[in-house]
C-alpha cells in the first residue's frame, strides 16, 4: 500500500463502502466467478483524485477481485526478476530479446 493512501484504506468510509460492494458482488470475482477477496478500483488511485468520493468511493468505479485476477490486474507485463516477467494470463514467462528488463543483471 502507498503511503498516502494508508488513512483512506484504514477509514471507516472505505471500509463501509467496500464492505457494501462486496455484498452486493455476492462475494464471486466479477471475472472468474470464484471467491472474491479484494474490491479492486477500476480508475487508479492517486494522490490527486484519493479524496474525490466520485472516484474513490463510487461503486461504479469499482470491482470485485480473486487474488488471481487482481494479480493479473495490477502485475501483468510487469518485470519480476531479471528476464522474467508476467504475461496477460498472470503467468510466470521468460522475457523476449526485444524486451527490456528491468531491475538489475545477475552478477557474473
Amino acid at each position: 500500500m502507498k503511503p498516502w493512501a494508508r488513512s483512506f484504506y484504514k477509514g471507516k468510509a472505505w471500509r463501509k463502502c467496500r464492505d457494501a460492494y462486496f455484498t452486493l458482488r455476492h462475494g464471486l470475482c466479477e471475472r472468474c466467478h470464484s471467491s472474491g477477496k479484494i474490491v479492486h478500483h477500476t480508475v487508479y488511485l492517486t494522490p490527486e483524485n484519493i479524496s474525490d468520493p466520485n472516484i474513490s468511493l463510487n461503486h461504479g468505479k469499482l470491482e470485485l477481485l480473486c487474488q488471481d485476477c487482481h494479480n493479473k490486474e495490477h502485475h501483468a507485463n510487469e518485470i519480476v526478476e531479471y528476464g522474467l516477467r508476467f504475461d496477460e494470463n498472470g503467468d510466470l514467462v521468460q522475457m523476449s530479446k526485444g524486451e527490456k528488463a528491468g531491475g538489475n543483471p545477475p552478477s557474473l
